[in-house]
């Protein structure tokens, strides 16, 4: 196989120091330089004639946050990007952002809040969406500030800041806070009511007031007095310079609420773990109490939260895009999910036929072009992807010459990438502080999208290469550029000065998000979520593979807690999420404010129901098949919606179908394999290699788990097969839920039956 390509020994070392003690990339000399990093590079300036991040009218645009958070990396990609990320000249502010329950704006006399409970369907049937309407806004009397910036954040709280020059406001939002937090200086605290407000409650610095059949407690420190004027509601704040705003499930819930109104979130994190086949998560908030010794807080928990928890809840609940919140009295709650199946390749067996596979295999491997002409980062990725999923399988056949030959390929063209200074390269952004991939696509430049999307495909292909040669993933050779993409995309560290903790991943709306800026009215979006999880699959093959214990279990959170996600808020596996007139059993994308059955680029349906589904592997695919009639409500409205079976992407969907009932995805197969070409990610040699093996070994059987975080369970006629990949040098014993045993050799996948 290929050998890492040397560099001098001072890069190296210059290399490794930086690496020693954590740094980022040096700051930015006055002409462009390149930043070692084991055998590879970046550069610390855009490649001449690029961009990098811009207002919609293409102007040079850096982060709109204060002074105090000017030296933190900003987390684009989150739900409330907008407020650092202006993406239009004319919105100093931010476009609707969705903290559900409450939805929020900022404008120049301070914070819109809504809470939607009614959805509309709209787009001919194609979208759903709660959208953002004001109740009310809250801020201080004669606020007029010129923009609203980010002063701080956390794991998934923010906190906006406005100043006019005379009067200042900070709130703290989040998701599943019922309570905003607001902290003022030169004015009167003031809340506007988009109608006359129906007062229930007034108990001096406690008023209870209904705007458009939503109730809402307002608190002013004690000794004040709430004056209700019309639609304007103000209270002197005397010496003190704090006030609080509360949706309020109902008008009994009042007493419950007050408790906690002076206890001010001061910040959130989630903390994770995975051992023996569970996924556990802690999520955190931080108080303050502003008056009394109170420091508990409610917070509202979405269903694939509250569905993995055994903590104790509330009768209040919310209504939400994602189905019932449900309230949870305290500062911290956790969860517990099973582990995601997860394998480098579906195992060998003997009803794959060799000669077959083999000429498939061949047609890739010997192509003239097996990148098929892919320059930018998103299309090379998906060509890594392709040819990344065909090395287990040569080497199951033992095709080694066949293997060796795919993992050059891949070798070759991350370093490309992995070396500054070429046709395709990574640009540090030292204002964003991201890592931007040369030539862009998609708006991965300009407007910092979808880098967990193209990242996770580089990822993936280093992982299988890892697999087969541990020296090329060495951080002082090929694997330092690997971790930086990481660290890009999904970085687990919160002190780390270069790069913001998980850029796109969203770890209370158990999802990531996509669009850099979310400079949307529906708020931020995410259309292809298996592209997400790929990323997640990658860190658990990558850190499998290397030995990184931290980016293995990052990678078993993300994916088991994004995979649920999924199928409620994308597949509705439980239908109880989309609204009733809906009309669709899946959405190709979601938003801030619901979902929608469409996609960027298409209203075909077979792309509307295949965007989620690919890239098919066995790393990031499997969990699917634990929602088997959710597949089957899927591929019949592609069917209903298409006319008839799928024809583009119709290896794509075989495989998804596949995943609940494998007979009959591979008749299909039989029927329909001559003749089609495969979607730029697959290759016929994948495919029937996935039908062939499902159609023998049955079904993925998510429920049941190991206590190795690279393996699976298949199941057919009441017969289980049990799958295993060993990464390590000496031999393992996997032990399953069910109590089967597997003993594993070093560096190879066994399977057994039971």
């Amino acid at each position: 196989m290929p050998t890492p390509r040397s560099r001098p020994a001072a890069a190296v070392v210059l290399a490794a120091a930086l690496a020693a003690v954590s740094l980022g990339p040096a700051a930015s000399p006055a002409s462009a330089a390149t930043v070692p990093v084991g055998a590879g590079s970046y550069s610390d300036t855009r490649p001449p004639g690029t961009t990098g991040p811009t207002t919609n009218t293409g102007a040079p645009v850096t982060p709109k946050v204060t002074e105090a958070a000017k030296d933190k990396p900003v987390p684009t990609n989150d739900w409330w990007s907008s407020l650092a990320f202006q993406r239009y000249d004319d919105n100093p502010y931010s476009t609707p952002m969705y903290g559900h329950p409450l939805t929020y704006q900022a404008v120049s006399g301070g914070l819109e809040l809504g809470y939607p409970t009614s959805p509309t369907v709209v787009g001919e049937g194609r979208q759903y969406e709660y959208a953002h309407k004001a109740d009310l806004t809250l801020g201080l009397s004669g606020l007029n500030s010129p923009d609203t910036k980010a002063d701080d954040w956390s794991d998934w709280t923010v906190t906006p800041y406005w100043s006019d020059g005379d009067r200042t406001l900070r709130a703290t939002i989040g998701h599943g806070m019922p309570f905003v937090y607001a902290e003022g200086e030169g004015g009167d605290a003031r809340v506007t009511t988009a109608g006359t407000p129906d007062v229930f409650a007034d108990d001096g610095n406690v008023v209870g007031i209904t705007v458009a059949g939503h109730h809402y407690a307002l608190f002013a420190p004690t000794g004040s007095d709430w004056n209700v004027s019309g639609t304007d509601i103000t209270a002197g704040l005397g010496d003190k310079d704090y006030f609080s705003v509360a949706v309020l499930p109902s008008t009994d819930a009042l007493e419950t609420y007050r408790k906690y109104a002076f206890s001010f979130v001061t910040g959130s994190q989630v903390d994770w773990n995975s051992s023996g086949g569970t996924v556990g998560a802690t999520y955190e908030l931080t108080t303050e109490a502003k008056e009394g010794t109170e420091r508990g807080t409610l917070q509202a928990l979405y269903r694939h939260q509250w569905m993995h928890t055994t903590d104790a809840l509330t009768p209040y609940t919310y209504v939400s895009p994602r189905g019932t919140m449900k309230v949870r009295e305290g500062t911290s709650f956790t969860t517990s999910q099973k582990a995601a199946p997860v394998l480098p390749g579906l195992p060998g067996n003997d009803a794959v036929d060799t000669d077959r596979l083999r000429g498939y295999l061949a047609e890739v491997a010997d192509s003239s072009d097996p990148f098929s002409g892919a320059s930018d980062t998103y299309w090379t990725g998906k060509a890594l992807g392709k040819l990344a999923q065909l090395v287990p399988l040569a080497d199951q056949i033992g095709e080694t010459a066949t293997r060796d030959k795919l993992v050059g390929l891949l070798q070759d063209r991350l370093e490309e990438w992995f070396t500054a200074g070429g046709a395709s390269e990574f640009s540090y952004d030292t204002d964003w502080k991201t890592l931007t991939g040369y030539p862009a696509s998609y708006g991965s430049d300009s407007e910092l999208n979808d880098h967990h999307f193209h990242y996770g495909y580089y990822v993936y292909a280093a992982a299988i290469v890892a697999q087969y040669d541990a020296d090329w993933a060495a951080d002082s050779a090929w694997g330092g550029m690997v971790k930086t993409l990481i660290r890009d995309t999904a970085n687990p560290s919160r002190t780390d000065d270069a790069f913001p903790f998980l850029r796109g991943f969203d770890v209370y709306a158990g999802h990531s998000w996509a669009s850099g800026h979310q400079g949307f009215a529906a708020g931020n979006n995410q259309e292809s979520s298996s592209e997400s999880t790929n990323l997640s699959a990658a860190l658990v093959l990558w850190g499998s593979a290397t030995g990184d214990s931290e980016l293995r279990d990052l990678g078993s959170y993300l994916l088991a807690t994004e995979g649920e996600s999924i199928a409620q808020y994308w597949f509705d596996a439980d239908e109880e999420v989309f609204p009733g007139d809906f009309g669709h059993d899946t959405v190709g994308m979601v938003w801030g404010s619901g979902g929608a059955y469409s996609t960027w680029w298409t209203a075909n349906p077979e792309e509307i129901h295949g965007i989620n589904v690919l890239p098919v592997t066995a790393g990031g695919s499997l969990h699917l098949g634990g929602h088997k009639d959710a597949i089957r409500r899927n591929i019949a409205e592609m069917e209903r919606e298409n006319g008839g079976p799928a024809e583009e992407w119709r290896d794509i969907l075989w495989e998804f179908e596949s995943l609940a009932d494998p007979g009959a995805a591979k008749a299909k197969w039989d029927a329909g394999n001559a003749g089609y070409t495969p979607e730029a990610g697959e290759s016929k040699a994948h495919t029937y290699h996935w039908l062939t093996t499902l159609d023998t070994l049955g079904a993925p059987a998510p429920s049941i788990t190991a206590d190795h975080p690279t393996s699976a369970v298949f199941s057919k006629d009441g017969t289980r097969t049990y799958a295993a990949h060993n990464h390590g040098s000496d031999p393992l014993t996997v032990t399953f839920s069910d109590g089967h045993e597997l003993t594993v050799p070093a560096r190879s996948t066994a399977t057994g039956t039971g």
